[in-house]
């Protein structure tokens, strides 16, 4: 099969890095030509947590000329109609979209594929993109994880090889309540993405500085909130109950939360937000996909999000120049 990964910034540069060294064929393709050519020249150039250059193959978009029967996802989801109608001619006829993308991406792949040929994969890990060909693994080893699976229950053709090239890079859990892997998932970026998008730290800076760690609390909390109302059960991460360990209804327990926060992070507690990312190299952010989400849910089922929408308000400000990521943000809530 033909697979390829759409949108190879650090993310996929790294999951690219990792199917190339254990074997498997798989084409990076990035808009970005100095990234492209720095893949092709160097290698992939994997530092951090890990040390490892790897010959990759890398392309730009008008370089594409065969047909896929996988495609990862990775671009900004901002974009993800207009993407797939671009490069539905290289997509054969059963092509299998999986995204990997933050929030609720399934909605908009599936508007141009279809249900039954879109799957979504949660990724555990985080990585930085240092200079053209160069990125950086921000999670500890033995911390990388995927969660895949659909909306709609069922496996299709190309799931069994889906799999098998996740695989390649670490462990794949494959998940029977997606829907409520997905908010796991978008509990943890809402709040640490969010956060460390704010204030300008990682996810550990915003998770153990005590000004900041009361708004994380908060943003868990307020998804917690509002999964619960929609009947969605938050899924475990690695093996552990988010809602029971983050989740408070009497003042003990968020005391004993409010503790737990930075322990809850510690692996991954370098990572920068993607965000935080964007916001850095002028592009805009995809906080409506991740934050806004859960105002959108919180307005649909009558349960306030006061602090998610306040995330989301002060990103768009740094967005606008209004203002810069900094721990003086906090004072805005």
């Amino acid at each position: 099969m033909k697979a390829c990964i759409y949108g190879a910034g650090s993310l996929g540069t790294v999951l690219g890095a990792y199917i190339t060294k254990n074997g498997g064929e798989i084409d990076l393709i990035n808009r970005n030509k100095a990234h492209v050519e720095a893949l092709n020249k160097n290698g992939a150039k994997i530092v951090g947590t890990v040390d490892m250059t790897v010959p990759v193959k890398a392309i730009t978009p008008d370089q594409m000329s065969e047909k896929y029967d996988i495609i990862f996802l990775l671009t900004k989801q901002l974009y993800n109609v207009e993407v797939l109608k671009g490069i539905s001619e290289f997509m054969n006829d059963d092509c299998v979209v999986c995204t990997l993308q933050n929030g609720i991406p399934e909605l908009s792949v599936a508007e141009v594929v279809g249900e039954d040929r879109t799957l979504g994969c949660t990724v555990a890990w985080g990585a930085t993109l240092l200079e053209p060909g160069v990125v950086e693994l921000t999670s500890e080893p033995d911390s990388l994880s995927f969660g895949l699976g659909s909306f709609t229950g069922k496996t299709n053709a190309h799931f069994d090889e889906v799999k098998r090239l996740l695989e390649l890079m670490c462990p794949v859990e494959v998940e029977d309540n997606f829907i409520g892997v997905r908010w796991s998932k978008l509990l943890i970026n809402a709040a640490f993405s969010g956060m460390s998008t704010v204030t300008g730290g990682t996810f550990g800076e915003a998770a153990e500085t005590k000004s900041s760690r009361p708004m994380v609390q908060m943003i868990i909390q307020e998804c917690i909130d509002v999964a619960e109302k929609a009947g969605i059960t938050i899924a475990p991460v690695q093996g552990k109950n988010i809602t029971a360990l983050f989740g408070f209804k009497t003042a003990i327990k968020k005391k004993i939360s409010f503790m737990l926060i930075p322990l809850g992070i510690k692996k991954h507690r370098l990572l920068k937000a993607s965000m935080l990312q964007d916001i850095e190299h002028g592009k805009k952010t995809e906080v409506d996909f991740i934050n806004g989400i859960v105002v959108e849910y919180g307005k649909k089922y009558c349960v306030p999000t006061p602090y998610n929408k306040k995330v989301v308000e002060i990103v768009h400000a740094i967005e606008d120049g209004k203002l810069t990521p900094s721990f003086d943000n906090v004072k805005l809530f």
